[in-house]
């Protein structure tokens, strides 16, 4: 038997064997994500059969890197339900193109099916979960591995063997229309999320990829793609160093040490240097700096962008694999890197780095022992009661509330009438996000079903529309107004909308493009704004319903931080939703009728206007005050904030071990910081304990604050809990003048409390 075929085997020795074994066309087929697996197959009522565009791609490269998207149903790919491949044919979609390539080449390598998984499976009857924006304000990471791990089982059951994820995206311009696949503009706290979901997708050892409910994660996108200048998608990342190190690379670092298989390359430059040309970045960094073993893969259609660098595809394929690029994504570049090597623009020997790191995944997943999937598994999986739970305790702990005067909510169940209005009370695809694939109708839960679900049989609920999202028309207005006049309260859910829909206009890439026409789409890949106000004329509408005197509790269903000036001042109680998911409209009325007590955190801050930006709390210290002449500087809700109804103490701040020097902490030694939480009002509720510091004595200038530890905890009326953080170098250290992370000596000051601005402090003094 042949070394590469032997299980028995090294899986370097497998790879190496195998190598050995390929011609250089080969070689390069195994570099190529060209086609787009929708185009894979043909449907024809209950059969299906590969098509020939599929075969020709095989026959290109005798073989086949990775196949994208085979299960991908959207507006772009244009799969529905009447042309896509069914939940129980999945599997067996999926072997039938195993089995073509493995038959159909000299060597019989398995094709990598790559998927996207942004907030669940992108499919035909994927369970989409709430956004990772929402995601980022439950401040719960084992929750979100529960997710992933169910996102991961769905995948694999199907037959899919990658999963491309949002993990490392920072917000710092909400502006940019990707805003919704961020955790946050955190990097400690959106690198938490990230290993959360590096083990619920991968598990916590390479030898779980080889069973039929994991997955490797493609963590995307690296790197600075939130620092975009103006908020516009892939635009220049104008930062140093320092930033980066800082602020934009801790996410893939810590996803590197939880085990990461693979990442995506950002669109994006960083001072000058596109990321698919980054050999500092892609390589120095990553691979030699942080011991990655896993594949870099190109974003879509990214390395043709390099021939603003080059003269031509091969060069801009050359240029994109030495530098650190192992599989494209519907490129033209990576189809010429054959005629490349014999044209003398790049060497063989990183043909074979690329090709080997590839080959690599596919024997950690046990594709060549084992390529064909359970046919019966899918529908057992994405159905499972497991799905559902996680996906609605997901959503309940994803809600903010912001706002709550004279505490009128929860919704006193004993009022006779409810109007429920707005562009977002009942619209499913609205509460779902970009990167959604088709619904079953009749399937999810809007915010106006879930209040239905749970008013009483005394309660009257009225609805009315009002008005959309981006339209003008106030032609709804009256029947609002009507509505809300006879209502004893009226909730009106505001906000964004990501929904795709099959008029809108793709670029190359699958982004939107979005101008003057009609869509109600607001947010999204290729959906930046230059205003942060809500769309249309939903302010105004709600400026009318204030007239009745009707009191107003505004829900948002959105999928980036809006700018809300109007709607904190007058309307008695606001609600964050975020993008929730299918059973966010359940999630929302919980908290609304008080069946369920709010503990969502913002990730991010909330500004007063586009004008205030940046406004994200880490910001540096200049030694005074920041302000303006004609605005606060201060955001309208910092991060951190969120409103329970019930109230927490804090107490008893100390540090248990202050005595540490600079060596102490340098050789791994903890300083221990602990605090008593007690929960002193009427109800049990769960609450997430922040901690940030602030460096008084460094050599480089610091942040204001930086969150440096959290953890979300459960109290009953009038329990108390003690809680311990560790601080170590990760948390302590700091990229000196000399770019070398070190500890320095000196005081720290330490805050503990419930956001970054209420919270107790202390100092911590490390000694030389």
């Amino acid at each position: 038997m042949e070394k590469y075929k032997d299980k028995t085997q090294d899986i370097d020795v497998r790879v190496h064997d195998l190598l050995s074994k390929m011609t250089l066309k080969e070689k390069v087929g195994q570099l190529n994500q060209k086609m787009l697996g929708w185009k894979a197959y043909k449907r024809n009522g209950d059969s299906i059969e590969l098509t020939e565009e599929f075969k020709e791609a095989v026959k290109f490269g005798d073989g086949m890197g990775a196949l994208y998207g085979l299960f991908r149903a959207d507006p772009w790919s244009a799969v529905t339900f009447d042309t896509g491949i069914p939940l129980e044919k999945s599997a067996h979609v999926a072997n039938m193109i195993q089995q073509y390539i493995i038959e159909n080449t000299r060597l019989g390598i398995p094709v990598l099916i790559s998927e996207e998984c942004p907030h669940g499976h992108q499919a035909l009857e994927g369970t989409m979960f709430c956004t990772n924006l929402g995601v980022g304000c439950t401040w719960n990471p084992n929750l979100y591995k529960e997710a992933m791990s169910q996102v991961a089982a769905e995948i694999r059951a199907r037959g899919g063997n990658l999963a491309l994820i949002s993990l490392l995206d920072i917000l710092h311009d909400p502006r940019w229309g990707r805003c919704e696949e961020c955790f946050g503009e955190d990097p400690y706290h959106a690198a938490k999320m990230a290993v959360a979901a590096i083990k619920g997708l991968q598990g916590e050892a390479l030898e779980e990829l080889q069973g039929n409910d994991k997955v490797i994660a493609i963590m995307k996108h690296f790197c600075a793609q939130g620092a975009a200048m103006g908020g516009h998608n892939a635009a220049p990342a104008s930062i140093g160093e320092r930033e980066l190190r800082e602020i934009f690379l801790p996410g893939m670092k810590s996803g590197v040490e939880a085990g990461a298989l693979g990442c995506m390359a950002a669109y994006n430059e960083i001072d000058g240097i596109p990321c698919h040309a980054n050999k500092k970045l892609l390589t120095d960094i990553l691979r030699d700096e942080w011991g990655f073993e896993g594949v870099v893969m190109a974003d879509g259609t990214a390395i043709d962008r390099l021939l603003m660098l080059t003269e031509d595809y091969e060069s801009a394929a050359a240029l994109a694999l030495t530098s650190g690029v192992d599989l494209s994504l519907w490129d033209t570049s990576f189809t010429t890197l054959e005629q490349a090597v014999k044209n003398g623009k790049v060497s063989e020997e990183y043909i074979d780095r690329a090709v080997s790191r590839v080959l690599k995944l596919k024997f950690i997943l046990g594709l060549f022992d084992e390529p064909f999937t359970d046919e019966k598994l899918a529908s057992q999986v994405v159905y499972s009661p497991k799905a559902e739970k996680v996906n609605l305790e997901l959503s309940r702990e994803s809600i903010v509330l912001l706002k709550n005067e004279d505490n009128i909510l929860p919704i006193d169940k004993s009022l006779k009438k409810i109007a429920v209005i707005g562009p977002n009370a009942n619209n499913l695809y609205n509460q779902l996000g970009d990167y959604t694939a088709p619904q079953r109708k009749d399937t999810g839960v809007t915010v106006l079903q879930g209040l239905k679900a749970l008013a009483s049989d005394e309660t009257e609920l009225i609805y009315v529309k009002g008005c959309d999202i981006r339209d003008m028309s106030k032609e709804g207005f009256q029947e609002a107004i009507d509505a809300a006049q006879s209502a004893d309260i009226a909730i009106v859910v505001v906000g964004g909308s990501s929904t795709r829909d099959f008029g809108t206009v793709f670029d190359v890439n699958g982004a939107a493009i979005v101008g003057g026409d009609p869509s109600e789409m607001d947010c999204g890949e290729g959906v930046d704004v230059a205003d942060l106000e809500l769309g249309g004329v939903q302010v105004e509408l709600l400026k009318e319903l204030k007239k009745t005197g009707t009191p107003i509790v505004a829900v948002l269903i959105q999928g980036r931080p809006h700018a809300i000036p109007w709607i904190a001042e007058n309307c008695e109680a606001v609600l964050c939703g975020w993008y929730p998911g299918k059973e966010g409209g359940r999630a929302i009325a919980e908290v609304l009728f008080g069946n369920y007590n709010p503990s969502g955190k913002l990730s991010v801050s909330i500004p007063r206007s586009s004008a205030q930006l940046p406004v994200y709390y880490n910001h540096k210290d200049l030694g005074h005050e920041i302000s303006y002449v004609d605005m606060e500087s201060a955001p309208l809700y910092h991060f951190g904030h969120g409103l329970s109804y019930t109230k927490f103490k804090y107490t008893n701040l100390k540090i248990l071990n202050n005595l540490l020097s600079v060596k102490d902490i340098e050789k791994g030694d903890n300083i221990k910081v602990s605090v008593t939480v007690e929960n002193i009002g009427g109800i049990a509720g769960q609450e997430v304990v922040q901690l940030y510091i602030k460096d008084q004595e460094a050599t480089v200038t610091r942040r204001v604050k930086e969150l440096k530890g959290f953890k979300k905890i459960f109290l009953n009326p009038g329990e108390k809990q003690d809680i311990t953080f560790l601080l170590g170098k990760e948390e302590l250290g700091i990229w000196n003048r000399n770019m070398e992370f070190r500890i320095e000596p000196g005081n720290i000051k330490i805050f503990v409390g419930s956001s970054s601005k209420d919270n107790i402090e202390t100092i911590l003094k490390i000694r030389e």
